[in-house]
Protein backbone atom coordinates (compact mmCIF):
# COMPACT_ATOMS: atom_id res chain seq x y z
CA UNK A 1 0.00 0.00 0.00
CA UNK A 2 2.69 2.30 0.76
CA UNK A 3 4.36 1.51 -2.86
CA UNK A 4 1.56 2.50 -4.07
CA UNK A 5 0.74 5.62 -2.27
CA UNK A 6 4.88 6.44 -2.79
CA UNK A 7 4.13 6.05 -7.29
CA UNK A 8 0.90 8.04 -6.75
CA UNK A 9 3.34 10.70 -5.22
CA UNK A 10 6.10 10.18 -7.64
CA UNK A 11 3.57 10.70 -10.32
CA UNK A 12 1.95 14.16 -9.35
CA UNK A 13 5.75 15.35 -8.47
CA UNK A 14 6.52 14.41 -12.18
CA UNK A 15 3.49 16.26 -13.84
CA UNK A 16 4.06 19.37 -11.10
CA UNK A 17 7.69 19.58 -12.36
CA UNK A 18 6.55 19.26 -15.83
CA UNK A 19 3.87 21.86 -15.94
CA UNK A 20 6.28 24.50 -14.13
CA UNK A 21 9.21 23.88 -15.40
CA UNK A 22 11.54 26.23 -17.71
CA UNK A 23 11.95 24.76 -20.95
CA UNK A 24 15.79 25.08 -21.25
CA UNK A 25 17.86 24.88 -24.81
CA UNK A 26 19.18 21.64 -23.88
CA UNK A 27 16.15 20.21 -23.12
CA UNK A 28 14.82 21.93 -26.32
CA UNK A 29 17.24 19.53 -28.13
CA UNK A 30 15.82 17.07 -26.50
CA UNK A 31 12.76 17.35 -27.86
CA UNK A 32 13.38 18.10 -31.11
CA UNK A 33 15.21 14.70 -31.24
CA UNK A 34 12.27 12.95 -30.02
CA UNK A 35 9.96 14.31 -32.58
CA UNK A 36 12.81 13.80 -35.61
CA UNK A 37 12.57 9.73 -34.09
CA UNK A 38 8.87 9.87 -33.39
CA UNK A 39 7.98 10.88 -37.10
CA UNK A 40 10.43 8.58 -38.70
CA UNK A 41 8.24 5.54 -36.98
CA UNK A 42 4.96 7.19 -37.87
CA UNK A 43 6.41 7.32 -40.96
CA UNK A 44 7.10 3.80 -41.11
CA UNK A 45 3.39 3.31 -39.53
CA UNK A 46 2.33 5.09 -42.79
CA UNK A 47 4.17 2.94 -45.11
CA UNK A 48 2.57 -0.46 -43.22
CA UNK A 49 -1.09 1.09 -43.32
CA UNK A 50 -0.64 1.58 -46.60
CA UNK A 51 -0.34 -1.66 -47.42
CA UNK A 52 -2.55 -3.42 -45.44
CA UNK A 53 -5.16 -0.57 -46.49
CA UNK A 54 -4.97 -1.64 -49.92
CA UNK A 55 -6.05 -5.45 -48.89
CA UNK A 56 -8.27 -5.22 -45.65
CA UNK A 57 -11.19 -2.86 -44.64
CA UNK A 58 -9.92 0.50 -42.97
CA UNK A 59 -11.44 -0.01 -39.33
CA UNK A 60 -10.09 -3.15 -39.45
CA UNK A 61 -6.42 -2.19 -39.68
CA UNK A 62 -7.50 0.53 -37.07
CA UNK A 63 -8.62 -1.69 -34.79
CA UNK A 64 -5.34 -4.00 -35.04
CA UNK A 65 -3.29 -0.80 -34.40
CA UNK A 66 -5.14 0.85 -31.27
CA UNK A 67 -6.03 -2.95 -29.72
CA UNK A 68 -2.37 -3.88 -29.76
CA UNK A 69 -1.11 0.17 -28.98
CA UNK A 70 -3.64 -0.64 -25.79
CA UNK A 71 -2.30 -4.30 -24.50
CA UNK A 72 1.32 -3.31 -25.09
CA UNK A 73 0.40 0.11 -22.66
CA UNK A 74 -1.37 -2.69 -20.42
CA UNK A 75 1.39 -5.52 -20.13
CA UNK A 76 4.48 -3.48 -20.51
CA UNK A 77 3.54 -0.44 -18.37
CA UNK A 78 0.94 -1.50 -16.45
CA UNK A 79 2.78 -3.28 -13.66
CA UNK A 80 5.01 -0.57 -13.45
CA UNK A 81 2.80 2.36 -13.15
CA UNK A 82 -0.66 0.67 -11.80
CA UNK A 83 -3.95 3.27 -11.30
CA UNK A 84 -1.44 5.98 -11.75
CA UNK A 85 -1.55 4.54 -15.79
CA UNK A 86 -5.08 5.59 -16.60
CA UNK A 87 -5.41 8.27 -13.37
CA UNK A 88 -6.56 11.44 -15.42
CA UNK A 89 -7.22 14.97 -14.09
CA UNK A 90 -8.97 16.02 -16.93
CA UNK A 91 -10.75 13.02 -18.44
CA UNK A 92 -12.71 15.48 -20.76
CA UNK A 93 -9.85 16.42 -22.25
CA UNK A 94 -8.34 13.11 -22.47
CA UNK A 95 -11.04 11.80 -24.64
CA UNK A 96 -11.73 14.92 -27.27
CA UNK A 97 -7.60 14.10 -27.26
CA UNK A 98 -8.22 10.51 -28.29
CA UNK A 99 -10.95 11.06 -30.17
CA UNK A 100 -8.99 13.83 -32.50
CA UNK A 101 -6.23 11.13 -32.70
CA UNK A 102 -8.94 8.24 -34.13
CA UNK A 103 -10.44 10.66 -36.56
CA UNK A 104 -6.75 11.52 -38.21
CA UNK A 105 -6.00 8.09 -38.00
CA UNK A 106 -8.93 7.23 -39.85
CA UNK A 107 -8.69 10.23 -42.80
CA UNK A 108 -5.04 9.44 -42.92
CA UNK A 109 -5.39 5.94 -43.93
CA UNK A 110 -8.47 6.16 -46.03
CA UNK A 111 -6.54 9.29 -47.63
CA UNK A 112 -3.54 6.70 -48.27
CA UNK A 113 -5.89 4.15 -49.53
CA UNK A 114 -7.41 6.76 -52.01
CA UNK A 115 -4.55 8.14 -53.10
CA UNK A 116 -3.05 5.12 -53.88
CA UNK A 117 -5.79 3.22 -55.46
CA UNK A 118 -6.72 6.33 -57.33
CA UNK A 119 -2.38 6.76 -58.76
CA UNK A 120 -2.71 30.36 -30.11
CA UNK A 121 -4.42 29.43 -27.60
CA UNK A 122 -0.92 27.92 -25.62
CA UNK A 123 0.17 31.52 -24.63
CA UNK A 124 4.03 30.40 -25.99
CA UNK A 125 5.94 33.19 -27.35
CA UNK A 126 7.06 32.04 -30.86
CA UNK A 127 10.37 33.63 -31.86
CA UNK A 128 11.52 34.63 -35.70
CA UNK A 129 13.22 31.91 -36.28
CA UNK A 130 10.07 29.45 -35.61
CA UNK A 131 7.95 31.37 -38.18
CA UNK A 132 10.28 31.35 -40.95
CA UNK A 133 10.85 27.52 -40.21
CA UNK A 134 7.58 26.72 -39.82
CA UNK A 135 6.59 29.19 -43.09
CA UNK A 136 9.51 27.32 -44.85
CA UNK A 137 8.28 23.72 -44.10
CA UNK A 138 5.02 24.38 -44.94
CA UNK A 139 5.39 26.22 -47.95
CA UNK A 140 8.27 23.23 -49.04
CA UNK A 141 5.20 20.30 -48.47
CA UNK A 142 3.01 22.76 -51.46
CA UNK A 143 4.66 20.83 -54.38
CA UNK A 144 4.70 17.28 -52.48
CA UNK A 145 0.95 17.52 -52.19
CA UNK A 146 0.50 19.55 -55.39
CA UNK A 147 -2.81 21.23 -55.32
CA UNK A 148 -4.66 21.12 -58.90
CA UNK A 149 -1.68 18.97 -60.35
CA UNK A 150 -4.22 16.47 -60.91
CA UNK A 151 -4.51 14.41 -57.53
CA UNK A 152 -7.41 12.52 -55.88
CA UNK A 153 -9.61 15.56 -54.50
CA UNK A 154 -11.16 12.78 -51.97
CA UNK A 155 -7.77 12.13 -51.54
CA UNK A 156 -6.80 15.90 -50.72
CA UNK A 157 -9.53 16.32 -48.73
CA UNK A 158 -8.80 13.86 -46.19
CA UNK A 159 -5.30 14.98 -45.63
CA UNK A 160 -6.50 18.01 -45.14
CA UNK A 161 -9.06 16.68 -42.74
CA UNK A 162 -5.94 14.76 -41.00
CA UNK A 163 -4.18 17.84 -40.72
CA UNK A 164 -6.69 19.73 -38.70
CA UNK A 165 -7.56 16.56 -36.25
CA UNK A 166 -4.07 16.10 -36.14
CA UNK A 167 -3.21 19.93 -35.43
CA UNK A 168 -5.91 19.67 -32.48
CA UNK A 169 -3.79 16.95 -30.70
CA UNK A 170 -1.01 18.33 -30.87
CA UNK A 171 -2.41 21.64 -29.18
CA UNK A 172 -4.28 19.15 -26.18
CA UNK A 173 -1.12 16.94 -25.94
CA UNK A 174 1.10 20.36 -25.12
CA UNK A 175 -2.05 21.48 -22.90
CA UNK A 176 -2.36 18.30 -20.98
CA UNK A 177 1.11 17.71 -20.51
CA UNK A 178 0.90 20.18 -17.64
CA UNK A 179 -1.61 18.40 -15.64
CA UNK A 180 -1.60 14.64 -17.12
CA UNK A 181 1.54 12.43 -17.13
CA UNK A 182 2.11 10.72 -20.39
CA UNK A 183 1.14 7.57 -19.45
CA UNK A 184 -1.96 8.10 -18.92
CA UNK A 185 -2.45 10.09 -21.70
CA UNK A 186 -1.13 7.25 -24.26
CA UNK A 187 -3.52 4.56 -21.95
CA UNK A 188 -6.53 7.12 -22.72
CA UNK A 189 -5.76 7.51 -26.21
CA UNK A 190 -5.24 3.85 -27.45
CA UNK A 191 -8.68 3.02 -24.79
CA UNK A 192 -10.89 5.81 -26.93
CA UNK A 193 -9.48 4.18 -30.26
CA UNK A 194 -9.84 0.52 -29.42
CA UNK A 195 -13.49 1.79 -28.42
CA UNK A 196 -14.19 3.75 -31.59
CA UNK A 197 -12.91 1.28 -34.37
CA UNK A 198 -13.61 -2.54 -32.90
CA UNK A 199 -17.31 -0.65 -32.34
CA UNK A 200 -16.84 0.05 -36.08
CA UNK A 201 -15.55 -3.88 -37.01
CA UNK A 202 -19.31 -4.97 -37.24
CA UNK A 203 -19.34 -3.46 -40.62
CA UNK A 204 -16.02 -4.13 -41.43
CA UNK A 205 -15.65 -7.89 -41.44
CA UNK A 206 -17.23 -8.99 -44.95
CA UNK A 207 -13.83 -9.35 -46.51
CA UNK A 208 -10.56 -11.57 -45.85
CA UNK A 209 -9.15 -11.79 -43.03
CA UNK A 210 -5.25 -11.45 -42.80
CA UNK A 211 -2.88 -14.10 -42.83
CA UNK A 212 0.28 -14.90 -40.63
CA UNK A 213 2.59 -12.26 -42.20
CA UNK A 214 -0.53 -9.15 -42.32
CA UNK A 215 -1.01 -10.00 -39.10
CA UNK A 216 2.16 -9.75 -37.98
CA UNK A 217 2.42 -6.57 -40.15
CA UNK A 218 -0.46 -5.08 -37.40
CA UNK A 219 0.81 -5.76 -34.67
CA UNK A 220 4.04 -3.78 -35.90
CA UNK A 221 1.50 -1.26 -36.68
CA UNK A 222 0.32 -0.84 -33.21
CA UNK A 223 3.55 -0.99 -31.65
CA UNK A 224 5.28 1.25 -34.25
CA UNK A 225 2.38 4.02 -33.30
CA UNK A 226 2.91 3.13 -29.43
CA UNK A 227 6.74 4.16 -29.21
CA UNK A 228 6.10 7.44 -31.46
CA UNK A 229 3.93 8.29 -29.46
CA UNK A 230 5.43 7.96 -26.48
CA UNK A 231 8.30 9.84 -27.89
CA UNK A 232 5.95 12.62 -28.94
CA UNK A 233 4.06 12.78 -25.72
CA UNK A 234 7.43 12.97 -23.98
CA UNK A 235 9.06 15.50 -26.53
CA UNK A 236 6.15 17.95 -26.05
CA UNK A 237 7.56 17.99 -22.09
CA UNK A 238 10.87 19.24 -23.10
CA UNK A 239 9.98 21.68 -26.01
CA UNK A 240 7.66 24.80 -27.07
CA UNK A 241 4.96 23.54 -29.46
CA UNK A 242 5.90 26.28 -31.40
CA UNK A 243 9.77 24.92 -31.59
CA UNK A 244 8.41 21.34 -32.63
CA UNK A 245 6.03 22.34 -35.18
CA UNK A 246 8.09 22.54 -37.80
CA UNK A 247 10.27 19.54 -36.97
CA UNK A 248 6.61 17.61 -37.47
CA UNK A 249 6.91 18.32 -41.25
CA UNK A 250 9.77 15.48 -41.24
CA UNK A 251 6.71 13.06 -41.20
CA UNK A 252 6.14 13.57 -44.61
CA UNK A 253 9.73 13.81 -45.51
CA UNK A 254 10.15 10.36 -44.05
CA UNK A 255 6.88 8.66 -44.92
CA UNK A 256 7.27 10.11 -48.67
CA UNK A 257 10.92 8.59 -49.12
CA UNK A 258 9.59 5.24 -47.01
CA UNK A 259 6.81 5.16 -49.60
CA UNK A 260 9.45 5.26 -52.97
CA UNK A 261 11.30 2.64 -51.27
CA UNK A 262 8.67 0.24 -50.76
CA UNK A 263 6.04 1.24 -53.65
CA UNK A 264 8.53 2.50 -56.35
CA UNK A 265 6.44 6.17 -55.57
CA UNK A 266 10.02 8.07 -56.21
CA UNK A 267 9.16 11.83 -55.96
CA UNK A 268 9.93 13.79 -59.04
CA UNK A 269 12.80 16.81 -58.32
CA UNK A 270 10.43 19.53 -57.36
CA UNK A 271 9.02 17.51 -55.03
CA UNK A 272 12.56 16.37 -53.79
CA UNK A 273 13.41 19.91 -53.75
CA UNK A 274 10.09 20.75 -51.43
CA UNK A 275 11.42 18.01 -48.83
CA UNK A 276 15.26 19.54 -48.41
CA UNK A 277 13.65 22.65 -47.94
CA UNK A 278 11.48 20.86 -44.65
CA UNK A 279 14.87 19.35 -44.03
CA UNK A 280 16.81 22.88 -44.11
CA UNK A 281 13.97 23.89 -42.11
CA UNK A 282 13.77 21.76 -39.16
CA UNK A 283 17.87 21.77 -38.96
CA UNK A 284 17.56 25.46 -38.66
CA UNK A 285 15.14 25.30 -35.52
CA UNK A 286 17.49 22.53 -34.13
CA UNK A 287 21.07 25.03 -35.01
CA UNK A 288 18.60 27.92 -33.41
CA UNK A 289 18.16 25.98 -30.46
CA UNK A 290 21.61 24.88 -29.51
CA UNK A 291 22.59 28.09 -30.30
CA UNK A 292 20.65 29.53 -27.44
CA UNK A 293 22.10 26.75 -25.30
CA UNK A 294 23.73 28.39 -22.14
CA UNK A 295 27.95 27.28 -22.31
Amino acid sequence: MQSVTAGHEATDNMVAEASTAVMRPDHALKGIAMVVAATFLFGLADTVSKHLAILYAVPVVLAARYVVNLALLAVVMGPRHGASLWRANRLGLMVVRGLCLAAASLSMVFALRVMLLAGRFLGEEVHLTGWIAAGCSFVGMLPIVRPGSGLDPEGVALCIFNAAFATVYHLLTRVLTRTETTMAMLFHTALVGTEVFVALLPWSLDGAMPGWVDAGLMVALGALATVGHLMFTAACRQALASLLAPVNYLHIVFAAVLGGLVFGHVPDALAMAAMALAVVSGVAVTLSAQGKAPA
